[in-house]
């Protein structure tokens, strides 16, 4: 049996972390619903504190999400989630992801994601295998490969 499951990161700012990962990767930050939200507080179920503004819409503070752009058909999809945490990271992570661009792209693709806040770590190889650890904006590690 195959199962459907999502990569859920621990975030100080979620939906900035999850605008900077849709653009690296080229997904799809998820929409909101405003009026759904809206309901939820005026049901009882949830308050004002709960959210805040964000590019202009209301969201729910606690997470955003980013989507592979998934064409018709395809289901689901891959989906990242940004979880607000109260605390900072403060040790190496113990999953990462690894972003597969291509040994030829390696290299424009760090100077890409340092030019929007990705912070280069070091290089390795294994064999014919080469990969570049960075962090992004909050210090969470990745490779591209």
């Amino acid at each position: 049996m195959a199962y459907d499951f999502q990569v859920t990161i621990d975030a100080a700012d979620p939906h900035a972390l999850a605008d900077w990962w849709a653009e690296a990767l080229g997904w799809l930050v998820e929409p909101t619903d405003e009026a759904f939200i809206r309901r939820v507080i005026a049901e009882g179920h949830a308050t004002e504190d709960d959210t805040v503004v964000h590019n202009g819409a209301l969201v729910w503070k606690v997470g955003a999400a980013i989507r592979y752009p998934a064409g018709p058909g395809e289901g689901p999809g891959r989906r990242v989630l940004f979880q607000l945490v109260p605390e900072a990271k403060t040790v190496k992570n113990r999953v990462h992801l690894d972003v597969r661009v291509g040994a030829d792209k390696l290299d424009a693709e760090l100077e890409r994601l340092t030019a929007r806040g990705a912070t280069f770590l070091h290089r390795g190889r294994q064999g014919p295998y080469v990969w570049i650890t960075v962090a992004d904006p909050e210090g969470n590690e990745f490779c591209i490969t």
